[in-house]
């Protein structure tokens, strides 16, 4: 199962990404200026993950990403995929583990001190 994983920008903005279960980031959230937005984008996530659109988009590069729907709002985008396959596979762990994933806060205190 993956994880949501709140931190803290430089900017003192909040972002969520989610991981895989082997730890690869799969998709990023924008920016939030508090953090209860990202906390209750988060849930909205989850609770409407197999409901969840997500429409697929070929960079220039040739890479392949996806944007994360629910409805008219975008909640996040995918990491850039260099094959089709792959895409789909990161498009079905959303519906398969997004609903079941925990979420972790890292935004406080800094995890890992001298």
């Amino acid at each position: 199962m993956g994880a949501f994983v709140i931190s803290k920008k430089h900017n003192d903005e909040y972002k969520f990404v989610y991981t895989s279960r082997k730890g690869k980031i799969v998709f990023s959230s924008k920016s939030y200026e508090l953090k209860m937005y990202c906390e209750e984008d988060i849930e909205i996530i989850k609770a409407n993950a197999a409901d969840a659109q997500c429409i697929k988009f070929k960079a220039s590069n040739g890479a392949f990403f996806y944007k994360l729907m629910i409805g008219e709002k975008e909640y996040a985008k995918s990491r850039k995929f260099n094959t089709e396959l792959r895409l789909a596979k990161g498009i079905a762990e959303v519906a398969l583990y997004v609903s079941k994933a925990e979420v972790l806060d890292f935004s406080g205190a800094p995890v890992f001190v001298d």
